[in-house]
């Protein structure tokens, strides 16, 4: 290691330690906060962002910095799911005694985990930071949040929203603080340095997440995949992959990057998604949009997140006026089928299956090469189908007859946990596959009791009984 390099590494540790002791100190005196006390710092914390003005300030300003999304969606984002996230965790109850299981004796105790470090997408960097800040919060703890560069400013105006918020409350500024500058060093001093890493973001800061020697709550790739069969309401599953698949212009890891279209509904869901603002690519045009998605085996970052028309301009394709995403026939899966994996972007692969069986096999195919453990949905009216497709894929979500990249992470029309971290379990290489929300950030004091009656064993003619014709 040069010099230079290694001066580079000591500063930004000393930078971080810095941070660290002044969250560790905020962190200790609200450690004892009542419920009641914290509950009133995360109302402040989402009023102070997500008031309308100020929402759509904000809204503005994310996209001018990130160049990524739309207007409506960042305003969607900071407006409704802040407060739907907010009203999610509000009555959960967070400090003290959360649960006495009196079968076994047992009282459960949360207790926080102390500083957590929060690395925040350029791709959900308007709301991201309220909801993991919220979380945090709501276990006592304090957190420190490391944004991409891309969208730094973004992260420090909402995060100087929250410390004005905290203040208002008589609480610690630093409750809340923000990596202004963000450089790979010190990212990863932060996640070397903090008692717990919450990351968001692509598959190398999951993994340097996981790789820091701090326990850590990653992601994993999204690769959203549909089913549509024979029983849908074929206008109801048009419109939602509509919304889904253009909400803040597919910036979400839950967008729909495949439908699966049962073959007798097939040209009859196709034509309802034109009717919605698809566009159907020829072999001429897929060629085309597939150059410019993809570099070196990666999506290129110009066109995350873009409008149509852009990528329509990049690729040279002439895009009728009122079209917002693209179709692209598909048939199989894998590296020879790149548009099988995640796109980032408003391109939708679209297959043609016969049944539920080979709709299974698809979605357990095309999320083998991307995406496994993330989630899938279908729009159906069968629950004979819904929980076969749900016990036949390796998934941790299944949304049913709901807009995908609204769904998941919570909404008011569904119990999901309200959250812009979703686990995808072992299939995605993570630790938790469920909707990450305080829950996961608190310490738990399991406090054991004895029994009223102790428990004896059965004899081994019951205990083993299924087992001893076994062994004769």
């Amino acid at each position: 290691m040069s010099l230079d390099i290694q001066t580079s590494v000591n500063e930004a540790a000393q930078f971080v330690q810095s941070l660290v002791a002044r969250s560790r100190k905020a962190q200790a005196q609200i450690e004892h906060y009542t419920q009641e006390q914290v509950d009133e710092l995360i109302t402040a914390m989402v009023w102070a962002v997500a008031r309308p003005e100020v929402a759509e300030k904000i809204a503005r300003f994310t996209v001018e910095e990130t160049q990524l999304g739309n207007y409506e969606g960042k305003y969607l984002k900071i407006f409704r799911k802040t407060r739907a996230s907010l009203y999610d965790i509000i009555d959960d109850k967070s400090v003290g005694v959360l649960e006495e299981d009196k079968a076994r004796n047992i009282i459960k105790i949360a207790k926080p985990v102390g500083v957590i470090g929060a690395l925040v997408p350029c791709t959900n960097p308007e709301a991201t930071p309220v909801i993991k800040a919220i979380s945090a919060v709501k276990g006592r703890n304090s957190i420190i949040i490391a944004p991409h560069p891309r969208s730094k400013q973004t992260n420090k105006m909402i995060c100087d929203l929250m410390r004005e918020a905290l203040k208002a409350c008589g609480a610690p500024e630093d409750l809340v603080i923000a990596i202004e500058t963000p450089q790979l060093d010190t990212t990863s001093e932060l996640m070397k340095q903090c008692d717990r890493v919450l990351a968001t973001g692509g598959s190398a800061m999951v993994t340097a997440a996981y790789s820091s020697g701090t326990p850590a709550l990653g992601v994993g790739v999204g690769n959203a995949v549909i089913t549509v069969d024979d029983t849908a309401n074929l206008d109801e599953a048009a419109e939602k992959i509509r919304i889904s698949k253009t909400l803040d212009l597919a910036a979400s890891c839950s967008s729909d990057n495949a439908v699966l279209a049962f073959a007798s509904i097939y040209d009859e869901l196709l034509a309802k998604l034109q009717a919605e603002g698809g566009y159907l690519c020829n072999a001429d045009e897929k060629a085309k949009l597939q150059s410019i998605i993809w570099e070196d085996g990666h999506i290129a970052s110009r066109i995350v997140a873009q409008p149509a028309s852009t990528l329509a301009g990049l690729a040279g394709i002439e895009l009728p006026e009122g079209k917002s995403f693209f179709i692209v026939p598909e048939t199989g899966a894998g590296s020879d089928h790149p548009f099988s994996g995640e796109k980032m972007s408003v391109v939708m692969a679209f297959y043609k299956v016969k049944d539920l069986d080979e709709a299974i096999a698809m979605t357990n195919a095309i999320q083998a090469y991307q995406g496994q453990g993330h989630s899938c949905g279908i729009y159906s009216y069968s629950d004979d189908n819904i929980l076969k497709l749900a016990f036949g894929t390796k998934t941790s979500r299944v949304m049913v007859n709901q807009p995908q990249a609204a769904s998941n992470s919570g909404n008011l029309w569904n119990g999901m946990r309200q959250t812009f971290s979703l686990g995808c379990g072992s299939w995605g290489g993570n630790s938790t596959n469920n909707n990450i929300t305080w829950q996961d950030l608190v310490n738990i004091t399991w406090v054991s009791k004895p029994l009223e009656k102790t428990k004896e064993l059965p004899a081994d003619e019951v205990l083993f009984a299924s087992a001893l014709d076994k062994f004769k």
